[in-house]
């Protein structure tokens, strides 16, 4: 709710009847595109693959707009191989049927609507949203972020500009993006521009969008090979590993890859779990049909030595161990230097989950058999590209896996074996690049990170992971009962405070999370607090 409007997805008879007559009273009498009849009722073409996002003031319809995501889009049919006029990207949906009410045509309704279709963006991954703007209303959409491409098509008295949007201006959190420069009225009470607590997408910096943006390369050239071999000594020689695979996709294939490689181990296998990710290397574990033991604690509690010590001796031939580094659900940072040790010391292989702590806390992977990590979250470059960093790993490729999952391949490879996006390598080597600063940015990290618990647990909130656990990176709060994260990580979004509520898990919990992934102005992290403590602080009252 905001000054009264409510903005959210139809989903009821009587929103999408008014949504037919909205489309008509736009569409066939205001820009003559469509023939009027006497119900005076568009139903759109493509309406029962449409979401639409709708303005509701006392439940009468005052704003729409509808998303699909299904081929071909209507401009697939108006402008041949589409694709080749748009930048690269991954995940692309088509805006269609935006439209105001004409005595509502006014600020609050528009970024309303676009907030809204920020967040249905960034929850089902799209990283491009297409439009044919009305060219009477062009300046409009290039005021949102969106840029021109192509010819124009339509009609006469129905003209339309092919515009696009990328994530920089469509999600209101990157800061700096003509979006945002325009909401930062609404932004948090100091007026600066919104703040992105999420662990994902993390803000990136000028040069690593640059990069991103460039032309793509086959992965086979030979430049690109010298820049790949390049990335993957940068990677190694962050977390002190021997060496480091590069795989196309997200975390969850790296973790796959490591439960693959723990398959053709000999012996029987320890998996740790404090937390959603520690369930979640229980399922890669699982599926894999290894053969392990569990070790679990409470979500927020920590493993002990002793506990670790036990349960290795409770089962002699236990071979490998598997654990999160950082709990991402928690904020729990669970010891290495005692894994370590630990397995050292009775000759167990030990993997580690790195996902939420490469590129937040320092790392020193010496004498760990295999490590996940990934480009897109404290490395701060785009989610795409995910590492395994080993030592040698002393097998052959083996015959049984699948070949994507098979690391041997990419050990025995200059440059990939297979298909790697140019444009995410290169982005991530701009990530890279200040090697230097990573032990500044560390600090800062833990500086910030301390701070922020302390306002925090000084108003009365309590944070999950127990002081002495804790990831710098990420902070986890139990909001108290009478406040549920479903009514209040909307609040803070339209105030422009981007927290991490959304996952199933945290959902579950009613939790909420803070996430100190990107680059903060102490200030403005600090005013954010007073706002967050004041939203929790009536409900808490009532």
């Amino acid at each position: 709710m905001s000054d009264g409007l409510q903005f959210k997805i139809a989903s009821e008879k009587g929103e999408f009847e008014q949504i037919h007559a909205l489309n008509y009273e736009t569409f066939a009498e205001e820009i003559p595109q469509h023939d009027k009849n006497d119900e005076r009722s568009l139903v759109d073409k493509f309406h029962e693959e449409n979401t639409y996002l709708i303005c509701l003031d006392s439940g009468e319809l005052v704003g729409m707009l509808a998303v699909r995501d299904r081929r071909p889009f209507s401009l697939d049919r108006k402008i041949p191989d589409l694709d080749s006029h748009l930048p690269p990207f991954r995940s692309a949906c088509e805006i269609r049927l935006l439209s105001v009410k004409k005595d509502r045509r006014n600020r609050k309704v528009v970024l309303g609507l676009f907030a809204s279709l920020a967040s249905w963006c960034e929850e089902g991954g799209y990283d491009i949203a297409l439009i044919s703007a009305n060219v009477e209303r062009e300046k409009l959409y290039t005021n949102l972020g969106f840029a021109p491409f192509g010819p124009r098509v339509g009609t006469e008295g129905a003209l339309y500009q092919p515009m696009y949007l990328t994530p920089e201006p469509y999600y209101r959190m990157k800061a700096g993006t003509r979006l945002l420069s325009r909401m930062t009225g609404a932004a948090d009470p100091g007026g600066k521009t919104p703040l992105n607590f999420l662990p994902g997408p993390v803000d990136v910096a000028p040069a690593v969008r640059k990069a991103m943006a460039d032309k793509t390369l086959s992965h086979r050239s030979g430049d690109f090979v010298t820049a790949f071999e390049d990335v993957r000594r940068k990677l190694s020689a962050l977390v002190n590993a021997s060496r480091a695979s590069i795989l196309m996709g997200s975390g969850t294939l790296a973790n796959d890859a490591v439960a693959s490689r723990l398959s053709l181990e000999e012996g029987h296998g320890l998996v740790l779990s404090n937390g959603e990710f520690g369930e979640r290397l229980v399922d890669h574990a699982r599926r894999l049909g290894l053969s392990f033991e569990i070790l679990r604690k409470g979500w927020g509690e920590t493993f002990s030595r002793s506990e670790i010590e036990g349960a290795l001796d409770a089962a002699s031939n236990t071979r490998w161990l598997w654990a999160v580094h950082s709990e991402t659900s928690t904020g729990v940072l669970n010891d290495v230097e005692t894994l370590k040790n630990i397995c050292t010391t009775r000759g167990v292989k030990l993997c580690l989950d790195c996902i939420s702590s490469l590129g937040t806390v320092p790392l020193d992977l010496a004498g760990v058999y295999m490590a996940t990590g990934t480009s897109g979250k404290g490395i701060r470059s785009y989610a795409g590209l995910s590492f395994v960093f080993h030592g040698e790993l002393g097998l052959p490729p083996s015959g049984k896996l699948p070949r994507y999952l098979d690391l041997a391949l990419y050990e025995e490879s200059e440059g990939p074996p297979f298909t790697v996006s140019s444009n995410m390598l290169y982005a991530l080597r701009e990530a890279l690049a200040g090697e230097a600063a990573w032990s500044a940015r560390y600090g800062s990290i833990k500086e910030l990170s301390a701070f922020v618990r302390l306002r925090l647990r000084q108003s009365g909130l309590h944070v999950v992971a127990p002081e002495g656990h804790e990831s710098p990176a990420l902070v986890t709060i139990a909001l108290p009962g009478e406040v549920t994260s479903e009514e209040l990580g909307p609040e803070l979004e339209k105030s422009g405070y981007f927290l991490n509520w959304r996952s199933p898990y945290l959902v579950r919990k009613n939790w909420m999370q803070i996430a100190l992934m990107g680059e903060y102005d102490p200030k403005s992290v600090g005013r954010f607090l007073d706002f967050f403590t004041e939203a929790v602080r009536p409900r808490r009252r009532a």
